[in-house]
């Protein structure tokens, strides 16, 4: 029965993914929700927790292509339970770390655990759910996942009311490891079968196009700032400048990840309308950028707005991947659409560990007053990051970016991709997978 197979290919493969996906999401941003705690216990200072936070985004983003290559290997059951013990060791440790250094451990090790939660999320997706469900089911994994948002906000400080951020960390360890077994236990295998081809697909072939580069930067500086905000720095923020108490801010915080939350259904919905009107998705992400910066300004020159019309601004664009994908898709064939998703992924990440460290040592340039940091001290940290973002826009915008792109690529002995080369489809499995239809009959 098509129904009975449907729901089995759901709950043994969509399902066990998307709860990995979600706790990866969850230690993305968790760390603006006992920042406080972290600094009371330990006495770190505020550049010492945004290492410690940042380093999780780095590790990320070094780990995307070697990770895009085991899945492509070993597939994603195998892949996902091995990291995802990874990072329950990970989270064990940070319960139990009292140094700085054991703890920026834990956190990287964390941070590499989860590395592969989206990725290997899609690519299961795509093996065992008919081709004309899967951008359906793509928008509900994210969506899902980033539900890990909202938990790390009000939920969570109900359960720091009467337990500590350590034992909290217990909790996840022991449940990050349960999905791991679930996924290795459940989730089905299915066999690759290699496709050979004239001329391999390489990186070169994404990073010597002048598009890429035409892009990347504007959507790394946005969307990389946008977690790093959220993951972070918000909190400090809505304490330090519009002086809210601490229920306050997780109203707020939970408030943001509900619009975190919805940002993806809603950027695919849009990119889906005006894509069929003939409009590229480049014109939304240039949008989508300047509404951005129009929203850091208005936290920089302290418009007077309620905080949670820009921060939730600040939130949505933390789901804008959805619309520089779309942009990736318009660049590239199929053939080279997943390496260039993975090229503009390490991106993001690494951009979101830069601003995210380096903010904290811009921020303690100035004294505390009472632990608060003065509102300069941020005007100055976002107004760096807002500057970064213009001159993306700038480069994004103007008739001559091409002539500079021709001399870069020139200058690195590159030539501008000929996307009519023949490539071998190693990384998507559409092209590599015989699929079939999810019903009973199907072999597990």
């Amino acid at each position: 029965m098509q129904v009975s197979g449907t729901w089995r290919l759901t709950a043994r493969v969509f399902l066990p993914f998307a709860v990995g996906y979600y706790l990866s999401y969850l230690f993305r941003t968790i760390n603006a929700l006992i920042a406080s705690h972290l600094s009371s216990d330990t006495g770190f200072g505020t550049a010492d927790l945004g290492l410690l936070t940042s380093v999780y985004f780095l590790v990320f983003a070094t780990a995307q292509i070697p990770v895009g290559i085991l899945l492509d290997r070993f597939g994603p059951r195998r892949v996902q339970s091995v990291l995802l013990l990874l990072a329950a060791a990970g989270a064990g440790l940070f319960a139990v770390s009292t140094s700085f250094l054991s703890l920026l451990i834990a956190r990287a090790m964390i941070g590499l655990g989860v590395a592969a939660a989206l990725t290997a999320g899609l690519k299961a997706i795509i093996l065992w759910f008919p081709r004309e469900r899967v951008a359906l089911l793509n928008g509900y994994m994210i969506m899902l996942g980033s539900l890990g948002a909202v938990t790390a906000t009000a939920p969570l400080e109900h359960l720091l009311t009467w337990m500590s951020w350590r034992q909290l960390f217990e909790i996840l360890a022991a449940t990050t490891g349960g999905t791991a077994i679930l996924i290795y236990v459940v989730a089905p295998e299915r066999g690759i079968v290699p496709l050979i081809a004239s001329t391999p697909a390489t990186l070169s072939s994404v990073f010597r196009d002048p598009r890429f580069w035409r892009m990347a930067p504007l959507s790394a500086t946005c969307v990389g700032s946008a977690w790093s905000l959220q993951g972070l720095w918000a909190s400090p923020w809505l304490t330090d400048v519009e002086g809210l108490d601490r229920s306050r801010l997780v109203r707020q915080l939970f408030m943001m990840s509900i619009v975190l939350s919805a940002g993806a259904w809603l950027f695919g919905i849009t990119v889906h309308h005006i894509k069929r009107r003939g409009i590229g998705a480049e014109t939304i992400l240039a949008l989508v950028t300047v509404l951005f910066i129009a929203a850091e300004l208005a936290l920089i020159l302290r418009a007077p707005l309620p905080s949670i019309l820009p921060w939730s601004v600040v939130a949505i664009v933390g789901t804008a991947t959805v619309v520089s994908f779309a942009v990736i898709s318009d660049y590239f064939p199929p053939e080279l659409a997943g390496r260039a998703n993975g090229a503009l992924n390490v991106l993001h990440f690494g951009w979101a560990f830069l601003v995210q460290s380096a903010t904290g040592p811009i921020l303690e340039q100035w004294p505390a007053n009472d632990g608060h940091r003065p509102v300069q001290a941020y005007q100055v940290a976002f107004g760096l990051s807002v500057a970064l973002q213009i001159a993306a826009l700038v480069w994004f915008v103007l008739p001559s970016r091409r002539s500079f792109s021709s001399w870069m690529s020139s200058i690195l002995f590159f030539k501008p991709a000929d996307v009519s080369y023949a490539v071998e489809s190693v990384g998507l499995y559409e092209d590599s997978v015989i699929l079939v239809p999810p019903d009973d009959d199907a072999e597990w």
